[in-house]
Formats: structure tokens, sequence, C-alpha cells
């Protein structure tokens, strides 16, 4: 095996696997080890993440170099996707931030674990040597809050127990620059109380997003877990339409209680949406879509579109009415689309050109009216109106497509999943 002696499991994450033709077949996700009878650990496989995000584990005696810029394997990988077994303990999503006690011989004192390495040692066996630690308490004149160490596995207490309160800010290093959708797989196959641990490490927009893109169960678990202030902030910056799915989930006194402690215009909101059942347009809507007036400019209008909170279905569209501009607005006049607005001088107002002829529907209106609507009519968004032609929200086709897969796509199989879609059940 042409790999070097000592490998950091944490920097592994990311980097990618290859055949021995040198084809990517995929990219680490984490490392598996598991306890000796002594009492250390061993690395035995990987998690890697292949085509469709499927997560699958490649034992490491089908590796055949290992380093931080590539995996080579013997290109036999089990396609089957990973479950942890009892006994195995991810490095980057369950061991990264655990407390530990250093010996005295390291100073002794509290550290966190940040990495550990891994060395090939009586003949294919990885066992775990070294730890990166950052100490979190000063431990006399030697050593400064804060420094980091490498120390001996052996050398610490608590590698292989967990203590409640275990951190995540190496875990979440990470998950930067991942989609939330992919923050939201990570968390979903973490044992629970390691997913609390790190959901509550997020910020409130970060959880938000991620929130948004979990199951039900997943979502509602990290919900209750925080405290009560904290789980409406996060509602508040939530979409509307997702905060309302996710309420709509609770006990009903948790519930009432988040709602009243929301902000009042996001309560209200998440409150009207409530009133709608889940396949209707009213309960698929968002009631916040970009809504201007018809004298505002095309320039007012693209910095609009231009939020990082819009999702891309919506950004297509501008809705103009007249005022009030907040849901539910005045009349409704149409909708400029954002091809027209590329193409005419940016000092022109919205309202000359508007498309006053775009199909719209009422609250009422079943999930099938709306789907049928936007693929007859090539839309991302639609309209929804009250009777006094009022717009109270959007459909974006996003909502519809999460609707419309089964109720447990997120939790279930990727191949599954596909499979349920597929005329014949996939098969040719």
């Amino acid at each position: 095996m042409s790999t070097p002696s000592r490998v950091f499991a944490a920097r592994l994450a990311g980097t990618g696997v290859f055949d021995p033709n040198r084809d990517q077949v995929g990219k680490v996700h984490d490392v598996v080890v598991v306890h000796r009878s002594t009492g250390a650990l061993r690395a035995v496989g990987l998690v890697v993440e292949v085509a469709g995000k499927r997560r699958v584990f490649v034992p490491l005696s089908r590796v055949t170099s290992m380093d931080a810029g590539s995996v080579i394997t013997t290109g036999l990988v089990n396609m089957r996707r990973f479950e942890q077994r009892a006994g195995e303990t991810q490095v980057v999503g369950q061991l990264l931030d655990r407390s530990l006690l250093l010996s005295e011989n390291d100073g002794g004192g509290d550290a966190r674990l940040e990495d550990l390495a891994i060395e090939l040692r009586r003949g294919r066996d990885w066992d775990v040597t070294k730890l990166f630690v950052r100490r979190t308490v000063a431990g006399g004149l030697r050593w400064r809050r804060g420094e980091t160490l490498l120390v001996d596995a052996d050398s610490v207490t608590g590698l292989t127990e967990q203590r409640p309160g275990q951190g995540a800010s190496a875990l979440l290093a990470t998950l930067e620059g991942l989609k939330p959708a992919d923050v939201a797989d990570v968390l979903h196959d973490l044992p629970d109380q390691r997913r609390l641990e790190v959901a509550s490490e997020l910020d409130d927009e970060r959880l938000a997003d991620v929130l948004e893109e979990l199951s039900d169960e997943d979502s509602v678990g990290i919900l209750v877990s925080l405290q009560t202030d904290r789980a409406a902030r996060v509602l508040d910056v939530m979409q509307p339409d997702d905060a309302a799915d996710l309420v709509a989930e609770l006990p009903a006194e948790t519930a009432r209680e988040l709602l009243e402690r929301m902000e009042p215009e996001e309560a209200d909101d998440v409150r009207r949406l409530l009133a709608y059942g889940e396949h209707t347009a009213g309960g698929l809507m968002t009631t916040e879509p970009v809504i201007l007036g018809p004298e505002a400019t095309i320039a007012s209008a693209l910095a609009h579109v231009r939020r990082r909170d819009l999702s891309p279905a919506l950004s297509t569209l501008v809705f103009v009415v007249r005022p009030p501009l907040e849901t539910p607005t005045g009349r409704f006049l149409g909708v400029v689309h954002l091809q027209a607005m590329l193409r005419e001088p940016p000092h022109d107002a919205v309202g000359t050109l508007l498309d006053r002829d775009i199909e719209w529907v009422l609250p009422t209106d079943p999930l099938g009216k709306v789907t049928r609507l936007m693929a007859t009519y090539n839309l991302t968004a639609l309209p929804v109106l009250d009777e006094e032609h009022r717009l109270l929200g959007a459909v974006s086709a996003d909502d519809v497509l999460d609707r419309l897969l089964p109720d447990d796509w997120r939790d279930a199989d990727d191949a599954l999943t596909d499979a349920s879609l597929t005329p014949g059940g996939g098969r040719g």
C-alpha cells in the first residue's frame, strides 16, 4: 500500500475517492472507528458519498492509497447504503469536539478534540494513535487558553465516552459552505443527541434554512429541544409556508406558545396559512413574494429579486399591486417577468411591463389545479388571490414538487424515492 503512515481523519472529509483507473467514484464523508478490547480505537472504513448523494461503506482493506489529496480503492465498492452498526463511531459526526481530560505529561486540564490521526500498523490495521486537541481550560503558567496540542491517543481520558454538552465547532467547520439541504442530510444521519447538539450551535438563519430541508420528524425534534425564545426566533426567519408546516406538526400547546413568542407580523402570516388545507393553494403559498407598486422602477425590482432569502423560483416574478403592498395587498394588477426586466432600461416603471393575463388561483383551489396551471403555462410561481382580487401570496414550483413527492422522501433511500416516481417502478 502506497500511503503515508499517518493520516488525519477530519482532513480526509471531502477528499476524492478513485478507482484504480483514476476515475472518481465519490468523496469521503467520514471515517468509521471501532473500540478494541483494550479500549483503544481502530479505523475500519470510510463513509463515501457516491452519485445521488448516497453514502456507502468502503472498508479500509479496499483502500490501496490514502492521503489528504486522494483515496485510491481496489474498485470494488458495495453500493448498499451505509448504516452505522453498534460499536461503530463516525469521527467527524460524533467524535469531533468531544471533551477530553489531558494527562499530567501533557499539562493536564480539559481539551476539545479537533482531529485524530490514524496510522497503518500490524499489517493492515489502522489504529488511532494521535489526537489534535485544543485546550479549553488554562492549566497553569505553562499554557494559554485555546492552545492546540498533538497528544498520544492513549494518554487522554474521555475519548471513548460521550459526555453531555459536547460542542460542535469543529464539526460545523467541515460543513461550512455546504448548501442547507446537504447540511440537513448530515444532521439526519447523526444520532439523535448529537443532532440536537450540532443544530443548537447553528445560528438562527442557518438553522432556519436547514429545518426547511429536514423531515418533519427531525425538524420537530430539533425545534422542541430549543429554548422557547430561540425556537420562536428561528420560526421568525423561516419562510412563512415552511414555518406553518412545522408549527402544524407541533403539539397544540407548544404551537400556541411559540406563535405568541414570535414577531406579531410573522406569527400572523403563519396563522393565516394554518387556516388552509395542506394540499390547497393557500396551504402551499408563501406570503412573502416580491411585491411592488406599478410605479417602482425596474432597477428597484431587480434589487428585490437579488435577495438572498428568495428562492430561485420566486425570483423570476415580481407581483405588481395597488397599495397596500403587504399581503393581503390591494388589487392585483399583474406580474413582471425577470427576462422582460432584463431587456428594458432600468429607469422604466414595472407597470409598463405588466403581464395581466397570468393565470391565478384561489387559496382553496386544490394542488392538482395548481400543478396543472404551472405545467400548462411553464410557470415557476403562481399568484394566489382572494375573491376581491387581492394578492394573498404565491405558490412556487419547489413547494409543489415537495407536496408531490412521497411524505417520507427526505428520509427514504434515494433509489426507492426515484423508483416510486417512475412508471413501472423504475424497471425498463
